[in-house]
């Protein structure tokens, strides 16, 4: 006999763990936010996956013309789970990149909202975006030296091109972050604003980019990065083979090790 609409099943199932990667339509954008404030926002392989399906949310909907990522609790994203890639996970989605994003060309206008801390991976997603907005005390850095291991998700690839050498090779080779007001004097950010105005500031320009013809924004997408040099598919090759021993050695090893277990780590050169 089925049961009433009113009756409580005898074993209720648990509900369903709220999502890591929320998003909200307001007009013609998709508001991104990155939502793990425990973890500082740190990418995991399932929290990857969330960020892509929300990617594949703003691209297959024509209804929506641009995004907006952005982070919960005062911080963009703290990069790389570390405890989760020394447990084995991957951060990194196969074709897709870092988070799922760092690899993706996504055919619509992206826009970044940095509010805290973008560091590492969290730096790298902000690059993926083609406009991005920042606090002015925002923190940028690519601190994987430290780790022992390389700016992979893109910062060795992008950085180089978006500021001069010189300036890109300082965050990279240092892995010394820089605020956001700083970011906007290199060039990195597009627009600086007061701490907790960057929401409000990207979406009031993702409006500006929405108003513009979609299938123009996508040819300049794609024209913008055909004319970039080296395709960014291929440098992204070259570079896993140019890391794959880096990624495996005791030093990578090393460096997660002592960063889980808050220690200056000890390297061997090997």
């Amino acid at each position: 006999m089925p049961s009433t609409p009113d009756a409580t099943p005898a074993h209720p199932c648990p509900a369903d763990p709220a999502p890591e990667v929320r998003t909200e339509r307001i007009g013609t954008s998709l508001l991104i936010t990155l939502d793990r404030p425990r973890a500082r926002n740190a990418v995991n392989a399932a929290f990857a996956a969330q960020l892509a399906a929300a990617l594949d949310e703003l691209t297959e909907d024509p209804a929506l013309r641009v995004g907006v990522l952005t982070g919960a609790g005062g911080t963009f994203s703290a990069g790389m789970d570390l405890k989760a890639a020394l447990a084995g996970e991957s951060p990194e989605i196969p074709g897709r990149g870092f988070g799922g994003l760092t690899e993706t060309l996504t055919t619509k206008p992206l826009i970044a909202a940095v509010e805290g801390w973008a560091m590492g991976g969290g730096f790298e997603l902000a690059l993926a975006c083609d406009l991005i907005v920042a606090a002015d005390d925002a923190r940028f850095g690519l601190p994987e030296v430290k780790r022992g291991l390389v700016a992979a998700g893109g910062g060795a690839i992008r950085l180089p091109k978006r500021i001069p050498y010189h300036l890109a090779m300082e965050l990279l080779l240092t892995g010394e972050p820089v605020s956001g007001e700083w970011a906007g004097r290199l060039g990195i950010a597009n627009r600086v604003v007061p701490a907790g105005e960057t929401v409000t500031t990207a979406l009031d320009w993702a409006a500006v980019l929405a108003a513009n013809a979609p299938l123009a924004l996508a040819a300049v997408k794609k024209i913008a990065h055909a004319a970039g040099g080296t395709p960014e598919p291929a440098a992204f090759a070259a570079q896993r083979t140019m890391t794959a021993a880096l990624t495996a050695s005791a030093d990578a090893r090393e460096g997660t090790t002592a960063f889980a277990e808050r220690r200056t780590p000890v390297w061997q050169g090997k």
